[in-house]
C-alpha cells in the first residue's frame, strides 16, 4: 500500500487505485510504465475494451499490478445482439471472441463474482457483465445462454450473493453501467443524452444489490463505472456529471473520459481517474492526464474529503453531486 500522510489520519496508510475509463481500443505497451509511475496499488477496468477486442483483452491482462475488471456492452458487440450477429467479422462456428476475453481475464474479470485482496484488506465485487443499462431487460438469450440470469430479479439476486459471500468487510463495486438512483437528467452520471433526451438508464439491479449490500453492514466507500461517456452528445457547453456521493459516503464514480488517449503538439497523453482510500472511505478523487514522460500534464480534482462522514445506516442514501 501507498504511505500518504491524509488529514484523517498521518499514521494510517492510503490506497491509490486507478480507474481505467473506457478503453475502445486506446490502450498502449506505455500504460503499464504509466500506473507504475504513478504507484498505484489497484487497477480497475470499467469494460468497453473496444468491439470484442480479443488483442486488447490479452495485453491488459498481462498486467503486473493488482487488477479487476468488468465488461462492457461492446465487449460482446457481435455476440449479443441480432444486430451484432449480422456484422460479425469473424466465423462464429469457428470462434468465440467473448469466452476467449473470459478465458484471457479469468478470475480477474469480476461480472456476477467478486476478486478479493487481501493485502489491501477490500473485495472488488462486479454488477452485471456487458451491461447495455438501462430500464429494460436488454439481450435476454445472451444472458439465459452464458449466465443462466432471466431478469432484473434473478441478476440483483446474483450480485447480492457474490458481495454477501465476499470475505472483506470492505466493498468496492465494479460495473460497466452504473447503477439507477444518480439522476434522471441528460446530463446526470447515468442520464440519457439522446433523443428522447432524459432519463435514468442506469442499471436497477447494481442500485438493488448495492442497497442491499449496505443493509448487510458492509462498507461501500466507492461504486465504479463508466459507459456513459463525459462529453455528451447534445451539448458541448458542458459534461457529464463525474461523481456523487450519498449521505452515508459511497462515492459514485462514472470514469469514461473517452477517448483515453489523444494527441497533442507535445505527443500522446492518456488519462487515468485516480482513487485514494484511507479508513475505509474515499478521500480524494482525480481525473489526471499524463505525458509522454508519464508526468501529469493536467489534473481536475473532482472529490476531497477531510473529515470522516457518519456511517448512519438507518438514513436512506441522498445522492448529492460533488
Amino acid at each position: 500500500m501507498t504511505q500518504q500522510p491524509d488529514t484523517l489520519s498521518d499514521s494510517t496508510p492510503s490506497i491509490r487505485i486507478a480507474v481505467i475509463g473506457d478503453i475502445h481500443d486506446a490502450w498502449d505497451e506505455d500504460d503499464p510504465k504509466a500506473l507504475k509511475r504513478l504507484g498505484i496499488d489497484l487497477v480497475l477496468f470499467v469494460g468497453d475494451f473496444g468491439n470484442e477486442a480479443v488483442e486488447i483483452v490479452r495485453a491488459v491482462s498481462t498486467l503486473d499490478l493488482p487488477y479487476a475488471a468488468a465488461f462492457g456492452n461492446h465487449d460482446a458487440w457481435y455476440t449479443a445482439t441480432p444486430w451484432g450477429n449480422k456484422k460479425c467479422p469473424y466465423d462464429r462456428t469457428q470462434e468465440d471472441w467473448v469466452t476467449q476475453q473470459l478465458d484471457l481475464l479469468a478470475t480477474a474479470h469480476v461480472g456476477y463474482a467478486h476478486r478479493t485482496f487481501s493485502h489491501l484488506d477490500l473485495s472488488v465485487v462486479g454488477g452485471r457483465p456487458f451491461s447495455w443499462g438501462g430500464p429494460e431487460w436488454r439481450c435476454a438469450g445472451f444472458y439465459q445462454e452464458r449466465f443462466g440470469v432471466k431478469n432484473f430479479v434473478e441478476s440483483t439476486e446474483r450480485i447480492t450473493a457474490v458481495a454477501t459471500a465476499a470475505p472483506s468487510e470492505t466493498i468496492i463495486f465494479l460495473g460497466h453501467n452504473g447503477p439507477t438512483g444518480l439522476g434522471d437528467q441528460a446530463e446526470d452520471a447515468c442520464g440519457k443524452d439522446w433523443h428522447p433526451r432524459g432519463g435514468d438508464f442506469g442499471d436497477p439491479d447494481l442500485a438493488a444489490a448495492i442497497a442491499a449490500a449496505q443493509a448487510l453492514g458492509k462498507q461501500i466507500p466507492l461504486v465504479t463505472f463508466g459507459h456513459m461517456h463525459h462529453n455528451l452528445r447534445h451539448t458541448k457547453a458542458v459534461q457529464r456529471q463525474r461523481l456523487c456521493v450519498d449521505t452515508v459516503g459511497t462515492v459514485y464514480l462514472n470514469a469514461a473520459c473517452v477517448p483515453r488517449i489523444v494527441k497533442t503538439a507535445q505527443g500522446l497523453h492518456r488519462n487515468f481517474s485516480l482513487v485514494t482510500l484511507q479508513n475505509q472511505q474515499v478521500t480524494e478523487v482525480k481525473l489526471v492526464w499524463l505525458d509522454q514522460r508519464f508526468e501529469i500534464a493536467s489534473s481536475e480534482r473532482l472529490y476531497t474529503r477531510s473529515t470522516p462522514v457518519c456511517n448512519d445506516t438507518d438514513d436512506q442514501p441522498v445522492f448529492m453531486p460533488s
